[in-house]
């Protein structure tokens, strides 16, 4: 059994267009029915704003499938310690042997968490982007837009986050590892009505976007509620969008902010016009079909990323001790 450190991990495994790639396969498996993929298991641990996570796939043929677990707990960062940390576990499919152990601290799930992003914004957003926004300053606040870079170059960046210090920094991050222009917002309002498109990457509890900031042309992806008690979309949003996407369904109306839509009745669980990343990565049906289409994504986070970028990572990983 082999176990690989965070170190070595971000040696072999980036956010660039390789990562988007597998992660792009992993989901044209899911909607070809090759994935066999559990329910979430989640660790609520409130007194300390805290969660876990347990997540697994396995992809039909191959010969290992990964159980990831990770953590977050938001009050860290007031302890001078990570949000997010966490580890990967991979399988023999044949023998449910351990092959090895990724020690990544929640770095990998970073990857594949704006993998997904980037997806979304492949598929679904305009195909020219010049202004972008992100809500939140945090990590996958930064993994999110180098991901997104990768698919859509744009110029400018719109950031709002709730310490003004947290975005000035963001901001002089962000100008140093993409070279672009960020500019700092003072109210979600403002991110949304200035760009093209906008990805929510927050914690929170309680709608940062409200549906009437909505305008022709615009893309949303809202990676931040994978679980029951968190919101960043007003529910009116999916009444407004035309055309709505998510990573998979089942989880999202449990989950993500579809299940604020279905309680208002916008949305039905069984609604067909909803699309999964995976027909669009399979090109089994397309995202947008002209530029004034509003168009919204709900990520919660599935195994099958987990699957993917664990074997990826564990492959590079292998090939360089040779």
């Amino acid at each position: 059994m082999f176990v690989f450190q965070e170190k070595e991990i971000r040696k072999q495994v980036q956010v660039n267009l390789t990562a988007i790639e597998m992660v792009e396969a992993g989901f044209s498996e899911l909607a070809k029915g090759n994935v066999t993929l559990p329910p979430i298991m989640r660790i609520d641990i409130p007194e300390h704003q805290g969660e876990v996570d347990v997540k697994t796939a396995h992809i039909k043929g191959l010969d290992t499938f990964a159980i990831k677990i990770s953590s977050g707990f938001f009050n860290n960062k007031s302890l001078g310690l990570p949000s997010l940390s966490g580890m990967m576990i991979l399988f023999q499919t044949k023998t449910g042997l351990t092959e090895a152990i990724l020690l990544d601290n929640g770095y990998l799930t970073d990857v594949r968490t704006a993998a997904a992003g980037a997806i979304s914004a492949k598929h679904l957003a305009k195909p020219k982007i010049d202004y972008v926004g992100v809500i939140g300053t945090g990590t996958q606040a930064r993994y999110q837009m180098e991901a997104l870079y990768c698919v859509r170059p744009f110029q400018t960046i719109t950031v709002y986050g709730r310490s003004e210090e947290a975005a000035k920094l963001y901001a002089k991050d962000m100008e140093k590892s993409l070279g672009v222009h960020v500019k700092i917002a003072s109210t979600p309002e403002h991110v949304v009505k200035e760009s093209e498109l906008v990805v929510t990457t927050t914690p929170s509890t309680e709608p940062l976007i409200k549906a009437e900031w909505l305008h022709p042309g615009l893309h949303i992806t809202a990676m931040g509620s994978d679980a029951e008690h968190k919101q960043e979309l007003d529910p009116l949003i999916f009444k407004k969008a035309d055309v709505v996407a998510c990573d998979v369904k089942s989880q999202c109306f449990r989950l993500g902010e579809l299940h604020y839509a279905q309680e208002q009745g916008i949305l039905l669980n069984e609604d067909s016009s909803i699309i999964e990343l995976g027909e669009l990565t399979s090109l089994k049906t397309i995202g947008r079909e002209h530029e004034k289409q509003i168009t919204v994504c709900d990520l919660t986070g599935t195994g099958v990323q987990d699957t993917v970028i664990a074997r990826f990572a564990y492959d590079q990983l292998i090939k360089s001790k040779k």
